[in-house]
């Protein structure tokens, strides 16, 4: 058992923007969330994460409640890394990583596991070598993935990443998904790119106005006809080695002058 969601719904300001979804991951998997801007990808995080409640159905961790667990114990299994995680203070990256053992330290600050924990998550970011860099000395790219180490010195089985490829130039965005996709704890990854998310993604579910509309592994769920009524764009979907690749189409609008 691990993080799964039954038949959430949650509305702001007064619209509906997650609407009975229901989610359960086998332990390790990485779940896609797709769909374009405005279908809930987001929304479904926070109610994941515990930042916000449902008004109806539940997220469970190992079948219980998550709003029945204390922030302590939540943060200790959850890690989560926002869109636009980031800091106005110029610290070391190390420090930025230390930050994720919070939830590990006793009531005087001690953390028996903590360097080893800090240690372990710079290696498999492939931050080692920039520890000691300052924040602001860093790349986009290096920000991010020292983001995802303090996740990760969390030392948590759940993981939830909105759109963690924002920004980022191709190589940095293999980079990430390559090491997340390998990591062994149970991944929500919010995405906007179709062919990133099958390349990386066990299972996929698009959600359109909050509703899941697809949800299965990336031949099942990345169809022609699903990328059409969602997106609004034709695409062909080509077979290559058991992962679909998308290619659009021109809208072939005409433009006057």
């Amino acid at each position: 058992m691990t993080l799964s969601a039954k038949s959430l719904r949650w509305s702001r300001g007064g619209h509906l923007v997650v609407d009975d979804v229901t989610i359960d991951p086998a332990p390790g998997e990485t779940i896609g969330l797709l769909g374009p801007n405005g279908s809930g990808k987001s929304s479904l995080l926070r109610l994941l994460s515990g930042v916000d409640r449902p008004e109806s159905g539940a997220v469970t961790l190992d079948g219980t409640d998550i709003h029945s667990l204390g922030r302590r114990v939540l943060a200790r299994r959850v890690a989560m890394v926002g869109q636009h995680a980031h800091t106005e203070v110029d610290i070391r990256v190390r420090d930025v990583v230390r930050l994720g053992r919070i939830p590990h330290a006793d009531v005087l600050g001690r953390d028996d596991g903590g360097n080893a924990a800090i240690a372990h998550a710079l290696e498999v970011t492939g931050m080692t070598e920039h520890a000691d860099r300052m924040w602001r000395s860093m790349s986009g790219g290096e920000r991010q993935r020292a983001h995802i180490a303090r996740a990760l010195a969390q030392e948590p089985e759940e993981l939830l990443l909105d759109e963690p490829t924002n920004h980022l130039d191709i190589q940095h965005q293999l980079d990430i998904l390559e090491r997340v996709a390998a990591l062994p704890v149970t991944t929500y990854l919010a995405l906007h790119d179709l062919n990133l998310a099958a390349m990386f993604c066990d299972r996929v579910v698009v959600l359109e106005k909050g509703r899941v509309v697809a949800h299965g592994g990336p031949v099942e769920a990345l169809t022609e006809e699903m990328i059409e009524q969602v997106y609004g764009v034709r695409a062909t979907v080509a077979d290559r080695d058991g992962t679909p690749v998308i290619h659009y189409h021109r809208l072939h609008t005409s433009f006057c002058v």
